[in-house]
């Protein structure tokens, strides 16, 4: 029998709402690779993201193994009285960039409690649905905590939340068509040793979750139609999604990130075919063979 612990109540209760709220979207969340996540015990997770309603499908999935998880989020999320309380309710974790000690030390807690923890190191969603730079954080933490990182990848959820493409466009909406399928898949955990380069640990988990995410997006279920113009799929793969170089502008990225080797990479002068080519972006997205298991690492936020 499962024991009471500090935040069920709430979680209970959002499980309860945000069941209705799939069933009405006649929406399905797939999970895979479930046995990689431990029944019990303290788990660190680290997600892409690409869409605002990551965390509930990743949080959904992870409630199939009886967990659940504690994320960092946003700190402005918490600037609404009664969303605010609902999140501490849960135990997420209020994550401030420009002052994020705070958010690793409360991790760092939940950890030694026993707690299933996800971080989203991209420090945001990423606007052309590629792993983009990671922060260190998730890194530190395995390093300091000795626990390995489970990469989690996710796909699916911009079908109901798309984000813009361009500066001059508009805030985008929800949009809430029925029938959509979202993809949760947790990768074989990273371990990371005491001594780990937080910097190589961050750029295997890049690669890591990049994989996993081409995996997914090139699923048959998950591709846009013979001539869509699919701007909730990446362009490396066919779409019209703002390629990485084009989303610098949308997507604000801290000093300390590491910058990707992974996914698609800038395109030479004289070399056609790369950014489109789904085959090129495959060996791209795919983990350099020197790199082999090195420990992990991301950020938190």
């Amino acid at each position: 029998m499962r024991r009471h612990r500090r935040g069920e109540g709430w979680y209970r209760a959002t499980i309860g709402l945000g069941r209705v709220l799939l069933r009405g979207l006649d929406l399905t969340v797939r999970a895979e690779g479930l046995e990689r996540l431990p029944a019990s015990g303290p788990v660190l997770l680290a997600s892409n993201h690409v869409s605002f309603p990551d965390f509930v499908f990743v949080g959904e999935a992870a409630l199939r193994r009886g967990r659940y998880v504690r994320f960092l989020c946003r700190y402005d999320m918490w600037h609404q009285p009664v969303v605010g309380r609902a999140l501490d309710g849960m135990r997420h974790v209020p994550v401030d960039r420009a002052a994020p000690a705070g958010a690793y030390l409360a991790a760092r807690r939940l950890l030694g409690e026993g707690e299933a923890v996800c971080a989203f190191p991209e420090a945001g969603i990423s606007h052309s649905y590629t792993v983009r730079s990671l922060m260190p954080g998730v890194a530190a933490l395995a390093r300091e905590t000795g626990i390995p990182v489970v990469p989690v990848a996710v796909w699916g959820s911009q079908r109901l939340w798309p984000m813009r493409r361009s500066v001059d466009e508009a805030q985008t909406r929800p949009q809430l068509s029925r029938g959509r399928l979202v993809d949760v898949r947790f990768g074989e955990a990273i371990p990371v040793a005491a001594d780990a380069d937080l910097g190589s640990v961050t750029t295997v988990l890049g690669h890591r979750v990049t994989q996993m995410l081409e995996g997914l997006q090139e699923l048959p279920e998950h591709r846009p139609r013979p001539g869509e113009r699919a701007r909730w799929y990446p362009a490396h793969l066919g779409g019209t999604a703002p390629t990485r170089e084009q989303a610098v502008p949308l997507d604000v990225v801290p000093r300390t990130a590491v910058r990707p080797t992974w996914g698609p990479q800038p395109q030479p002068a004289g070399a056609p075919g790369l950014v489109e080519d789904s085959g090129t972006a495959r060996r791209a997205g795919a983990p350099p063979t020197s790199t082999g298991e090195a420990s992990p690492d991301t950020a938190a936020r």
